[in-house]
Order: structure tokens, then C-alpha cells, then sequence
């Protein structure tokens, strides 16, 4: 029936009526905050291109765990910046390595919440890729396999809740899966950085996680920011191989990536609303241009409003704060 007998605007004159027919809701529980854990150094250093956000060390990200845990933050992603690095990267899959320590102090103090550990060679090898590299400077990818299964078992044994592989080695999923199972760690879901694209908009995290490629880039391996399809495509073969939740990176710029995936998988989808796109925010609210809270809470509910079940986001402590007001 249209105008005058319907008139769309009588459901929005107020807020109690605006909140009653509300389609899209952004809940702290959907929310997971990244943590950059380093192995030594002070309890907190600010991070500059990530205003707000800090270094911590072992202590440190015990102490900012509990925090986000006060603000019923559900999980934390902690990323690890260790204390020496090597071709292969083996301080990823070090019992003793910043990431496994984290997660042991942290699941000690906090049982319920839950630690999902970022799984990843860049923060851990010399050359800053993501994998192994050969004589000719491309990652190897199934040589790299191997690489990631001994540290997600490393990270699962040390209390990780959920592994995140972020590499998008081809059949990385599957190879963990197998060595989770062989390793009586079956119940460890996996959180696959299905969708991962080759995006300007990672600046600030690879100055945070001290990952930028000493040579090359990621593009032979992170997804062309012009393609659609082929993240769907990604995201079913992770599926196939025994992902659990299936994750779109970045978020803003890939909405529409976010609703394809949501609608072709029926899987619990996560979106990493990233560091470029954070600092954005920071940057232009630092200058008077818009108001932060607004724009954060309008981005946040934009990307739940795509599909997204999760959302990864440096702003979770505040907006935690804000939706409790």
C-alpha cells in the first residue's frame, strides 16, 4: 500500500520505537579484541599507529585481558612478537614462544575467556612472509604446512580455545585439522582467514607486529581485492577442510564479500574491521571531523548488518563502554 496510508516514518519518531523495530543488533558478545603480546620488555608501550593501543608484555596482556573481561569482551586475539626470529619462523611453534606463555597466564587468570591465537609465520620469520621461502624468493606452500600444524598443536596444547590460521597457504586448514585430531585436540575449533585480501588498509598492524615482507609482498598469496567469487570459493574449501567459522579480512571495504560468504556457507561468520581502518577513525576524530562514538558504533553495526556473526575490532573496549551506557 503506498503514501499516504503508509508512511514509514511513523516507526521511527521515537527511540523506544526505533529500538522496537530494530533489524540489526551489535552486541558486546559478538565482539573479539586484538592483543600484540611481546616477549619482553615494558608491561605497556603505546603502539603510535594504533593510538589506544599497546605492546604488553606476558604481565601486561594478563592485566589487559582482565580488563576486557571486566567489560564482558567474550574473547581476545593475540598476536606475538618474539624475542629473536629465524627463516622458518620457529618461535611460532615454541612451547616456550610469547604466544604460548600469553595463553597459559591468561586462561590461569581467566578461564572463561576465551584466548583465540592469530596463527601465522610473519611475526616469528627474518623475512616477514608468511611462510617458508624458496631459493627463489615464493613462499612454499606445502612446505609451510607443516610449519603451521606443529604450531597450532603448539598453540592448542598451551590452552588456545580456537586457532586462527591467517597465512592463506592452500590447504592449511585441513593440514591443522589433521594435526589437531592426531594430536587428542579435536575439540579446537578453527577460525579460518578465509577471505584474507592483499589490502593497503594493514599499515599500522604490520608496524605493531613488526611483519612487513623484507622483500616482495603478499600478493601471491593474499586475495586480489577485485575478486568476489574466488572468496567464496576460498571460504567453501575451508569449510570442506574443517573450518569452523570462516573470517572475511578486511571488513569495510569487503561488505559485500561478508554477505556473499554469510549467504553461499551458512557458516558463523567473523570480520576483522583492521588496523588501517581503525586508525582512519582515530586520525579523523583526533581532527575534529566526525564524532567517534557515532562512527564507530555506525561502522561496527554496518558490518554485523553484512553478515558478520563476529566482529574482530580494536574498538572493543570502548564500544563495550558505550553500549553498557
Amino acid at each position: 500500500m503506498a503514501f499516504p496510508a503508509t508512511r514509514l516514518r511513523r516507526l521511527r519518531q521515537t527511540s523506544v520505537l526505533r529500538e522496537l523495530v530494530r533489524e540489526t543488533e551489535l552486541r558486546v558478545s559478538q565482539l573479539v579484541y586484538p592483543m600484540f603480546v611481546v616477549a619482553s620488555g615494558p608491561k605497556r608501550t603505546p603502539i603510535p599507529e594504533l593510538p589506544g593501543i599497546d605492546h604488553l608484555s606476558i604481565d601486561g596482556a594478563v592485566e589487559e585481558a582482565g580488563i576486557a573481561h571486566g567489560l564482558g569482551i567474550p574473547a581476545v586475539l593475540l598476536f606475538g612478537l618474539p624475542a629473536s626470529k629465524d627463516p622458518e619462523g620457529s618461535g611460532a611453534w615454541d612451547d616456550e614462544g610469547v604466544i604460548q606463555l600469553a595463553t597459559r597466564a591468561i586462561k590461569s587468570a581467566y578461564p572463561d575467556l576465551l584466548v583465540i591465537t592469530d596463527l601465522c609465520l610473519c611475526e616469528y620469520t627474518s623475512h616477514g612472509h608468511c611462510g617458508v621461502l624458496r631459493e627463489d624468493g615464493v613462499v612454499d606452500n606445502d612446505s609451510t604446512l607443516e610449519l603451521l600444524a606443529r604450531t597450532a598443536v603448539a598453540q592448542a596444547t598451551a590452552g588456545a580455545d580456537a586457532v586462527a590460521p591467517s597465512d592463506m597457504m592452500d590447504g592449511r586448514v585441513g593440514a591443522l585439522r589433521a594435526a589437531l585430531d592426531e594430536h587428542g585436540l579435536s575439540e579446537t575449533p578453527i577460525i579460518a582467514y578465509s577471505a584474507k585480501f592483499a589490502s593497503a588498509f594493514y599499515g599500522p598492524f604490520r608496524v605493531a607486529a613488526d611483519s612487513t615482507p623484507q622483500s616482495g609482498d603478499r600478493k601471491g598469496y593474499q586475495m586480489d581485492p577485485a575478486n568476489a567469487l574466488e572468496a567464496v570459493r576460498e571460504a567453501k574449501l575451508d569449510v570442506e577442510e574443517g573450518a569452523d567459522i570462516v573470517m572475511v579480512k578486511p571488513a569495510l571495504p569487503y561488505l559485500d564479500i561478508i554477505r556473499r560468504v554469510k549467504d553461499e556457507t551458512n557458516m558463523p561468520v567473523a570480520a576483522y574491521n583492521v588496523s588501517g581502518e581503525y586508525a582512519m577513525v582515530k586520525a579523523a576524530a583526533a581532527q575534529g571531523l566526525l564524532d567517534e562514538r557515532a562512527a564507530v558504533l555506525e561502522t561496527l553495526t554496518g558490518i554485523r548488518r553484512a553478515g558478520a556473526d563476529i566482529v574482530i575490532t580494536y574498538h572493543a573496549k570502548d564500544v563495550a563502554k558505550w553500549l553498557s551506557q
